[in-house]
């Protein structure tokens, strides 16, 4: 998730992450920001988010859990706005996506 400081939502973007990090793949034991399933959060529309986001697969079988997760901490830290998950398949999810955190959590250095 990239964030863009002359956005004029970057302070909020930045507070979603964060808030999002708190999200953690039940399979894989790390946050959802950390594999790099959220490729985006969208502020723009007023009294609503929008997450552009992945899975590692289509068929997750844990997909429900963690967008249910993503819904709950977006409503806490943000009781004035309705949230909201856009699912992508493009660009395809691969371990490249990884962030150095992640992959430190799952021994891939």
């Amino acid at each position: 998730m990239e964030i863009k400081l002359n956005n004029p939502y970057a302070q909020e973007e930045l507070k979603a992450q964060v808030a999002l990090m708190q999200v953690i793949d039940p399979e894989l034991n790390v946050n959802i920001v950390d594999l790099g399933l959220v490729y985006g959060v969208d502020f723009s529309t007023e009294g609503q988010i929008i997450v552009r986001m992945t899975l590692s697969t289509p068929h997750c079988p844990m997909g429900d859990a963690i967008e249910q997760g993503v819904l709950n901490v977006l409503r806490q830290t943000f009781p004035d706005r309705t949230p909201s998950i856009q699912l992508v398949w493009e660009p395809e999810w691969n371990f490249n996506m990884i962030s150095e955190a992640g992959k430190e959590q799952l021994n891939l250095l």
